[in-house]
C-alpha cells in the first residue's frame, strides 16, 4: 500500500487521524467550559493514565474545545527540575493575548502581575530577577504575586487573571502536562490557588495530566484535593473504539481491514492508542493491497515490536543504571511468577516490593535507592503502600522478551 497515504500517526503526543474511544471526556469538558463561562460552580479537572494511552493528546484537544469557546489557554510541561513560575508565566502570558488582548489599564496591570510574577525568586524575601523577561512589554506591578511565597502569589496571580477574564466575558484555561512531576511547594501552590479560584468563581480552570499516581501527590499536599479536582482516569481503548482508530482513517483513504484483521490487533495491542497506531502504520506499509489481512497483521508484527523496542520501550530502560535495571528485571519476573500462581495481574504489572526484594536475595532496605531513583525518573510508581508498577504498558513484557 502507498506509504505516502498512510494515515496512521505514533508520534509522542501526535494526534491520531480519529481520536477514538474520548467522546466522553470532551463532551463532558464542553460542559464544563459552558457552565463556568455562565458562573456556575466547576472543578478544575486532572487525567491520569500510564504512558501511551494518549493523555497529552486529548489535553491538547481539550485545549482546542477551550480556543473554540473563546477561551484564553496556555500549556506547559512540568519538570522536575524547573520551579512553575516560568513555564506558567509564559502559558499565561499567551492566555491572555489569545483573550484578544483588549487595550486599558487592566490588561497592562495584568501583564505586569505575570512579569512580576516571573521574575520572582521563589525564596521569600528574594528581590526581582531582571536576567529574564517573559516577553511582556508591560513594567512589572510591585506588591502584587511577588511576595516570594509561591502559594500567596499564584492565588494572587490567578485572581487578578480570572478577573480580566471575566471583564471581558471570556475564561482562562491552563494546561498543564506530566503534573506529577511539579515540586511539592508547587503543587501545594496548585492546589491553594484552584480551591480560591473555585470559591470565588472566577473563569478559570486548571486541567492537568499525569501519571497513575498524580491523585496521590495532589492529596498528599492538600487533603481537600480530593474533592478539588474532577479525577479522569484515560485508559487503554475498548475493542470497538480500537477497530475505529484503526478503521476510519483506513477508509478515508480507501481501504479497509477484514475482521480477522482487526481480531489480531487488538490482541497484539491490547487496546493502547500508542501501539494501535505504530502496529497500523507498519501494517499498512507491508500489505500489498487493500483489505489488509491477519496475515499482513502477522508479518508487521515483529517490525512493530522492533520499533516499540527501541522508541518506546528501551528509550526508558536506557536511561536507567545496572542497578536500577536489575530492579525492573526482577519486577517483571516477580509479576511473571505471581501470573503462574494464579494471581490477578494488571497492565502496569503491579508487584509487592518485598517480593523483588525476595528475587533479588536482598533486604528491602538496601533496595530503596534503585527503587526511589526510578520512581524520580518516571519508570515506575507507587499506587499504593508496599507495591510498586510499571508506568509503561507491556513494559514487563518487555523486559522478559530481552532477557
Amino acid at each position: 500500500m502507498d506509504p505516502i497515504r498512510n494515515p496512521y500517526a505514533p508520534g509522542a503526543g501526535q494526534r491520531p487521524p480519529e481520536l477514538a474511544g474520548r467522546d466522553e471526556q470532551l463532551q463532558a469538558f464542553d460542559i464544563v467550559l459552558e457552565r463556568i463561562a455562565r458562573g456556575r460552580p466547576e472543578r478544575s479537572i486532572v487525567l491520569t493514565g500510564l504512558r501511551g494511552v494518549g493523555k497529552t493528546v486529548l489535553l491538547n484537544a481539550l485545549r482546542s474545545a477551550a480556543v473554540r469557546a473563546h477561551w484564553g489557554t496556555g500549556k506547559l510541561e512540568a519538570r522536575p527540575d524547573q520551579g512553575l513560575r516560568r513555564p506558567l508565566s509564559a502559558a499565561l502570558h499567551v492566555a491572555v493575548r489569545e483573550l484578544g488582548h483588549p487595550q486599558g489599564d487592566d490588561v497592562d496591570h495584568v501583564l505586569g502581575v505575570i512579569k512580576a510574577f516571573a521574575q520572582r525568586d521563589s525564596a521569600p524575601g528574594a528581590k526581582l530577577r531582571e536576567k529574564w523577561n517573559p516577553g511582556i512589554d508591560a513594567p512589572a506591578v510591585s506588591g502584587r504575586a511577588d511576595s516570594g511565597d509561591i502559594e500567596i502569589d499564584l492565588v494572587e496571580l490567578l485572581t487578578d487573571v480570572g478577573g480580566l477574564a471575566a471583564d471581558v466575558g471570556k475564561g482562562v484555561a491552563i494546561f498543564v502536562d506530566e503534573m506529577q512531576d511539579l515540586t511539592a511547594e508547587d503543587v501545594s501552590a496548585v492546589c491553594a490557588a484552584c480551591h480560591e479560584i473555585s470559591q470565588s468563581g472566577l473563569p478559570v480552570i486548571v486541567v492537568g495530566a499525569g501519571r497513575p499516581h498524580l491523585p496521590a501527590v495532589l492529596s498528599a499536599s492538600k487533603s481537600y484535593s480530593e474533592r478539588l479536582f474532577r479525577y479522569q482516569r484515560i485508559d487503554r481503548l475498548d475493542r470497538s473504539a480500537a477497530d475505529l482508530a484503526l478503521v476510519a482513517p483506513a477508509e478515508d483513504e480507501g481501504a479497509e481491514f477484514t475482521p480477522e484483521a482487526l481480531e489480531a490487533m487488538y490482541a497484539a495491542t491490547a487496546g493502547y492508542p500508542y501501539f494501535v497506531q505504530a502496529y497500523g502504520k507498519v501494517a499498512w506499509d507491508v500489505a500489498p493491497r487493500t483489505p489488509i489481512s491477519a496475515e499482513d497483521i502477522k508479518v508487521a508484527a515483529p517490525e512493530a515490536e522492533a520499533e516499540l523496542a527501541v522508541g518506546f520501550f528501551g528509550s526508558r530502560f536506557e536511561r536507567a543504571t545496572p542497578a536500577e535495571r536489575e530492579y525492573l528485571r526482577a519486577m517483571a519476573d516477580a509479576a511473571l511468577a505471581m501470573a503462574e500462581a494464579g494471581e490477578d495481574v494488571d497492565e502496569t504489572e503491579s508487584v509487592p516490593t518485598s517480593a523483588v526484594a525476595t528475587l533479588l536475595d536482598r533486604k528491602p532496605q538496601s533496595l530503596s535507592p534503585a527503587r526511589d531513583a526510578l520512581l524520580k525518573k518516571g519508570l515506575i510508581y507507587s499506587g499504593e503502600r508496599g507495591r510498586i508498577a510499571f508506568t509503561v504498558p507491556h513494559f514487563g513484557r518487555y523486559l522478559r522478551a530481552t532477557g
